[in-house]
């Protein structure tokens, strides 16, 4: 029932928001569907990777096989539809700029898939074969239909096994928050990107459950004389464009949604992230809360946020963004200096264009 409502909850929101929008030894991961030589997959690390195997330059802030049994645990539930109305809702967006851009994409790749939430919104007129990508084996042998021939791929998003120059488009939908090293992890996207290929990705922003992470952080505070992180770390959408840049992408798009959904208490909302494989896996989060701290969380959420009919809203931010891959075709900016008409004249721009072309 609660996640019907939150699905009722979010369905107008496409009226109401303008869609804007080293030294390792590398081995070949398991591919399943068609043979590796089929699609010229490089020899990388295996799809889950070990600590030892982050760049040197990475900050290793989130427990990556701690992540990886959230989200097989997640895809394992009997009914894991129930917590995936905002992984649908975001992969239908992602899929709407797919169809914006007035192209054919024969070969398309999905990084961080979960179960398909953007294969499912796509068709194959659109999208020739579907590479779907996740380091849950349980999400991909669950994935969801699609029309769209696929290929699943037991795979790290810092390492993926192809290689360069092979996709004419890549997708990611809240996958990206949890990688510990975002930059290479761009890289590494760019790189299997064909020239004049595109990359439209989604991952939660810097104001995601602000109220959860401000009621636990002030019950913790009262009740324990200080207080530890319990909502991971976000990038900021500032740092987005910045990072995307230095990936190699141009033409590079950034634009942000709210989305809230309300829930009964805090308590729902806190299983609803477990049932979404979302639950924090930061290296230095608190093993556990002491009761006490839990109810007092719950009744700060509830004083400081109700609605009123009782409920209380969770609000995640989502940062979307787009970057092309160079290819000479691409329009580029005029070079320094080669204007014919300065800002200063632009108010006399009818006296500037010829009396036929006024008529016109």
């Amino acid at each position: 029932m609660r996640a019907r409502q939150a699905r009722q909850q979010m369905a107008p929101f496409r009226e109401m928001l303008p869609l804007t929008r080293f030294w390792l030894r590398w081995r070949r991961p398991s591919v399943a569907g068609v043979p590796g030589n089929n699609l010229g997959v490089r020899k990388v690390a295996s799809g889950v990777s070990a600590p030892s195997s982050a760049s040197p330059r990475a900050l290793n802030i989130f427990d990556r096989d701690l992540k990886r049994k959230q989200k097989n645990w997640a895809a394992r539930q009997p009914e894991p539809m129930k917590f995936e109305y905002l992984k649908e809702e975001v992969g239908s967006r992602i899929a709407d700029r797919v169809y914006d851009i007035v192209r054919d994409f024969p070969l398309a790749l999905d990084v961080g898939c979960g179960r398909g939430y953007i294969a499912q919104n796509l068709n194959k007129e659109t999208v020739g074969k579907f590479f779907q990508a996740d380091i849950a084996e349980n999400a991909l042998k669950n994935t969801l239909e699609t029309e769209i021939p696929t290929v699943t791929v037991l795979a790290d998003e810092e390492f993926l096994p192809f290689r360069e120059n092979t996709f004419d488009l890549v997708v990611s939908s809240l996958s990206l928050h949890w990688v510990n090293d975002l930059p290479r992890a761009l890289e590494q996207i760019h790189y299997v990107l064909k020239p004049d290929g595109v990359f439209i990705g989604a991952m939660f922003g810097g104001d995601t459950l602000y109220e959860l992470r401000c009621s636990l952080q002030l019950a913790e505070t009262e009740r324990e004389g200080g207080f530890s992180p319990h909502i991971s770390p976000f990038t900021a959408v500032n740092d987005l464009g910045h990072l995307l840049g230095r990936a190699g992408f141009n033409t590079l798009t950034v634009d942000t949604d709210e989305i809230q959904v309300n829930y009964p208490g805090m308590f729902e909302l806190m299983e609803d992230l477990q049932g979404m494989g979302e639950s924090n896996c930061a290296w230095n989060r608190k093993a556990l809360l002491h009761r006490d701290t839990m109810l007092a969380a719950a009744a700060v959420y509830q004083e400081m946020y109700r609605n009123e009919d009782g409920s209380v809203p969770a609000t995640y931010q989502i940062y979307y963004m787009i970057g092309w891959k160079y290819h000479d075709s691409q329009a580029r900016p005029a070079e320094r200096g080669s204007a014919t008409v300065s800002f200063g004249e632009l108010g006399k721009i009818n006296n500037l264009i010829p009396q036929g072309k006024k008529s016109q």
